[in-house]
Parts: structure tokens; C-alpha cells; sequence
């Protein structure tokens, strides 16, 4: 599933977050029903957590707290320790050079999704997996797939029932700092992860509001988002075609989905991990391109068409 800053900020249409919530809503009936004994989430961060000064292209982290930015919870998980180690292992086994943390900082990225899901962020025990989807130079699309594929591997010897959760926007291009061009005060957040205080984080989103408005209004000179690339990449997830994203460069992504179209990796790790237990299907289609979220914005459930296999996803 997609995420959003801007669904707990003034200024979406009531129609938007209606047409959002019925098709969260569906997937929250499909987690309800699951009733997940383990979550593993993808998500990105927003340098919230991680910062310039060591940017991993993944961590597997073995202890969580959300920083509780706009309005998210703020406080730790609830991370089983000793299986994110195995798992964090079991990955490096693979061939997949992951980072792992004891202790980092996860932002709306990776809670809201859980929020939404399931009310609370701690309701479930959860392995938090970081990737990098904003802070350049970026590893190639494919080696996510391998991130989800050797964690797949390692879930599916698990006798539990396992949530994949892949959290990121499709097409979209917000105002996000980058060492080439952010100021003074913002490079000591990107690189250094100085604190924001108080007033610098209502400041950052009232810009946010703003720059939202703005590129409703097609006022503004941020990238467009471009709805046939998003239904093009989901017809490929849909279809279980992942190997002809190994072929899509970072350039491309950008190039047609904007700088933080780099999100999608979080969606080709959860269901290229999920692919591990065979072919699946998806259910529960939601996309719309949301202007007022500066986002292409989608929901998808997934399930193994395999008999007896303990694992579901959402994304």
C-alpha cells in the first residue's frame, strides 16, 4: 500500500480520503481475516532514521521506535528480537549484504501503514526492513528483489502466519532535500540527522500543505505523476512478471516516475518475497492518482495460490 503525510494534514478532499478508506478498509478486512501472527514490513524513510552520515542500501532492525511524525506513532514496536537476527542472517547467508540495527527510527513510512491496518502499530510483533528509496547513489531495482527473495526464503520455513507489508508511492515527485540542493539547516538533518525541533517540524508541514495545494491546483513545477506508468508496473506485480523489473534502471524510474518514485522497491521486495511460495494472486485493485497527495496511490492484497502455504501481503 501507498503512504501518505498528507492523510493526517488538512486539505485532501473528503472524496479522496473516502475513496483511500474504502479500499484500506478492504484491506484491513483482509488482514482481519489473515490474522498475521508476524509482520515484515518494506518501507522507506524520509531522513527520519537514517541519514547521509551512513546510508545502507538495507537494514533489518532488531528494535524500532517511531519518531511520531505528522501525527504517526511515536514510541517503540513491538520487534521480535531474536527473528529479525535469524532472519537478518539468513539474508547475508543468501548473498544479500543487509545492515542491521539495534535501535533505529522509523517514520510514517513504516507505522501508518501499520496504523491503518490494524489500529495500533505495536498490535502485532514486527520486523521493520529498511530501503533506500530517496537518498542517492541508489543500488540497482533488482538487488531489492533479491532482498525479498532471500527474505521470503527465510519466512517460509516459519511456522507462523507471516503479513508482507511493502509501504511506498508509485508515481511522485514531492519536495524532498538533496545534497545538491538543500540549504544549510536541511543538510544538517540529511546528512548529520540533527533533530528537528518543534517549530522546524510545523514549518515542514505547513510546506508540505502547501506544496500539496499547489500541485493540485497544477500550479506547480514539481514532476506530474504519471498514472500509465503506475498501472503499467502494477499490471506487472498483478501478473507475477517481477523478472521484467530487473531490467528497469534508476534513471528510468525517475525519468517516468519521479525522484521518489524509488518507493516501488518496497513493493517488488514484498511480493518478489512472496513469490518465493509460488505463484499468487491479488485482490482488492485500488489505484488513483491523487494530485492532493502529490501521489500515485495504490492498494493491493496478495495472496499464494498454493494450498497450505502461511503467508499473505499487502501492498
Amino acid at each position: 500500500m501507498s503512504h501518505s503525510p498528507l492523510l493526517n494534514l488538512p486539505g485532501p478532499s473528503r472524496d479522496l480520503l473516502d475513496d483511500i478508506a474504502a479500499a484500506v478498509g478492504r484491506a484491513r478486512d483482509f488482514v482481519t481475516a489473515y490474522d498475521p501472527e508476524l509482520v515484515v514490513i518494506f518501507a522507506p524513510d524520509h531522513y527520519n532514521g537514517f541519514f547521509y552520515r551512513l546510508m545502507p542500501p538495507f537494514c533489518i532492525s532488531t528494535a524500532a521506535t517511531g519518531v511520531g511524525d505528522y501525527g504517526s506513532h511515536a514510541g517503540p514496536l513491538d520487534v521480535p528480537a531474536g527473528l529479525a537476527s535469524d532472519c537478518a542472517e539468513a539474508v547475508l547467508e543468501a548473498g544479500v549484504d543487509v545492515a542491521i540495527s539495534r535501535g533505529i527510527e522509523v517514520d510514517h513510512g513504516t507505522v501508518q501503514p501499520l496504523q491503518l491496518l490494524f489500529g495500533d502499530a505495536t498490535a502485532r510483533p514486527v520486523i521493520p526492513v529498511f530501503i533506500n528509496s530517496v537518498a542517492t547513489p541508489l543500488g540497482p531495482l533488482h538487488r531489492s528483489a533479491a532482498l525479498g527473495r532471500a527474505i521470503g526464503k527465510y519466512l517460509g520455513g516459519l511456522d507462523k502466519r507471516v503479513l508482507l507489508i511493502g509501504s511506498g508511492g508509485l508515481s511522485h515527485d514531492p519536495p524532498v532535500p538533496t545534497l545538491a540542493t538543500a540549504p544549510p539547516a536541511a543538510l544538517e538533518r540529511i546528512v548529520d540527522g540533527k533533530p528537528m525541533t518543534t517549530e522546524q517540524r510545523m514549518a515542514r508541514q505547513s510546506a508540505v500543505i502547501a506544496a500539496a495545494e499547489t500541485f493540485a491546483r497544477g500550479e506547480s513545477d514539481l514532476q506530474p505523476l504519471n498514472p500509465d506508468w503506475d498501472r503499467r508496473l502494477l499490471d506487472i506485480l498483478d501478473q507475477n512478471r517481477l523478472a521484467e523489473l530487473d531490467g528497469w534502471t534508476n534513471a528510468s524510474i525517475a525519468t517516468e516516475g519521479g525522484n521518489s518514485a524509488h518507493e516501488i522497491r518496497t513493493w517488488v521486495a514484498a511480493f518478489s518475497a512472496l513469490a518465493t511460495q509460488g505463484a499468487y494472486r491479488t485482490d482488492h485493485h485500488f489505484y488513483r492518482a491523487a494530485p492532493e497527495l502529490i501521489a500515485g496511490f495504490a492498494v493491493r492484497t496478495a495472496v499464494p495460490d498454493v494450498s497450505g502455504t502461511r503467508m499473505g501481503a499487502t501492498t
